[in-house]
């Protein structure tokens, strides 16, 4: 009997080769879960708006050696079919940027409907910031103004909200918390910049970091207030 594969997602808050480039663990540590020694790894840059500066960076940091690199653009279509393409990779890697414009371009195009498939034939699914938000219900986002707000039309293959920086930018923690007791956001995860949450399925298996100190958090309500879960997260060895 064909054993059924493992849908897989690693949501960074912050971190991987376009914040840490000198520190390639946790990329690394990605690339380990597609149990291929080159694996195809592409890189899809749509919420930076196909930033050529970011696809040259992903290059840089993906050389032969390491995987066999493409990236997918939607700003100009290029090659032939998405499907195909998606369902050739063994990774996909979401950049970061506008989370909003993200999901609206990959609607248009179809992406998302690819995307859920490439998750259920166990396509690894990573990505930060921007990258990561989109796999949630819903989340914390500065892609609507210079505020951070609520948005409620992620892809939804990750249950409750999401927050990517919790630590890095000042405001993430107090908005976030603030909007999940009022019940504006659901219960959710929030993610340190230089931490990863590694899921299977929907169930959250594993909790990763680069540095010291990051951690990946649950945050839920009680009686109006927040409540926040310091997670096990392991440092991952040099």
């Amino acid at each position: 009997m064909a054993v059924r594969p493992t849908p897989r997602i690693v949501a960074l808050g912050g971190g991987g080769f376009s914040m840490e480039p000198r520190d390639p663990r946790m990329d690394d540590t990605i690339l380990e879960l597609t149990g291929k020694r080159r694996p195809a790894v592409c890189f899809v840059p749509t919420a930076s708006g196909d930033s050529p500066q970011y696809v040259r960076r992903f290059e840089a940091a993906f050389p032969s050696k390491r995987a066999q690199a493409s990236h997918l653009s939607l700003f100009q279509r290029d090659r032939g079919s998405l499907r195909e393409q998606v369902l050739a990779q063994d990774e996909v890697y979401v950049g970061g940027g506008n989370v909003a414009n993200l999901l609206v371009i990959w609607r248009l195009h179809g992406l998302d409907r690819i995307l859920k498939e490439a998750w259920r034939k166990g396509i690894v699914l990573c990505g930060v910031s921007a990258g990561a938000l989109c796999w949630f219900e819903s989340g914390l986002t500065d892609s609507l103004g210079p505020q951070l707000e609520p948005f409620a039309n992620g892809l939804g293959l990750l249950r409750g909200s999401a927050c990517p920086h919790y630590d890095g930018e000042v405001l993430r923690r107090p908005r976030f918390t603030k909007l999940i007791a009022s019940g504006a956001l659901p219960a959710g995860t929030a993610i340190d910049d230089g931490a990863g949450a590694f899921y299977e399925g929907r169930r959250l298996v594993r909790c990763a970091a680069t540095r010291e100190g990051a951690r990946v958090w649950r945050v839920t309500r009680a009686e109006g207030f927040p409540v926040e879960e310091a997670l096990p997260t392991a440092l991952l060895p040099r």
